[in-house]
């Protein structure tokens, strides 16, 4: 779980780059909503990271809602960037 937890938080980070250099704004949108999921997928491993180590709460807590921050701005970036 941990190696899956470091794989999806990291590729938050890498499509967000990818997006910042992308060649449209169809391919810009399109790696911001790859980011969300990633962001997505990293809360449900901190979800059953959790339950497997309960003591492990309060640290998965903190990044928990820092995913969530990253998954509400990307929602808004791509709803920004569909609207123009």
């Amino acid at each position: 779980m941990i190696t899956q937890l470091v794989k999806s938080g990291t590729s938050i980070a890498a499509n967000y780059y990818e997006a910042t250099e992308g060649e449209s704004k169809k391919d810009f949108s399109h790696k911001i909503a790859i980011a969300k999921k990633e962001a997505k997928e990293t809360k449900l491993w901190l979800r059953l990271i959790v339950v497997s180590e309960p003591k492990l709460r309060d640290e998965a807590r903190i990044l928990y809602k820092e995913a969530q921050e990253f998954i509400l701005m990307f929602s808004k970036t791509r709803k920004t960037c569909n609207e123009k």
